[in-house]
């Protein structure tokens, strides 16, 4: 399958998720239309397989799937920091603009605030998903 021309290169992908070989990375949110091209290269840039939503493992980053109308948005960025690494990113993956389940900006904005994160940046990532990658709060 070739990429589409809206999603970034593998190159560009590794530099805006900024992942590395051996990373331990999170899937939290799987469902049948998660961009499958974004997570083989996601695997790709660590090296190995996603841990899922149960794992115990302390993690180096969490990929969030989220779609509105999966519930409550701050409840599940609480949720990403049970077992992330100090310092560690949080990618929300949410459906672009004028794709069923599209979450507002503002949304996330204010659920990250409520869950002690905060938005760093937002871009798209695959042919229908925007990733805003959230961090933690710094004392």
């Amino acid at each position: 399958m070739s990429p589409s021309s809206d999603a970034p290169s593998s190159s560009s992908l590794s530099e805006a998720l900024n992942f590395t070989t051996g990373q331990i990375v999170q899937e939290i949110g799987y469902d049948d239309d998660v961009d499958l091209d974004l997570r083989d290269a996601i695997e790709d840039l660590i090296g190995g397989e996603l841990e899922d939503e149960d794992t115990q493992e302390i993690v180096d980053a969490v990929v969030l799937w989220w779609r509105e109308g999966d519930g409550d948005l701050t409840d599940a960025m609480v949720d990403t920091l049970r077992n992330i690494d100090a310092g560690a990113p949080v990618w929300v993956m949410t459906p672009k603009a004028g794709r069923d389940g599209h979450v507002m900006p503002g949304d996330i904005q204010e659920s990250a605030g409520i869950a002690g994160l905060r938005v760093m940046s937002s871009m798209n990532l695959a042919a229908d998903w925007t990733g805003t990658r959230l961090a933690s709060r710094t004392s």
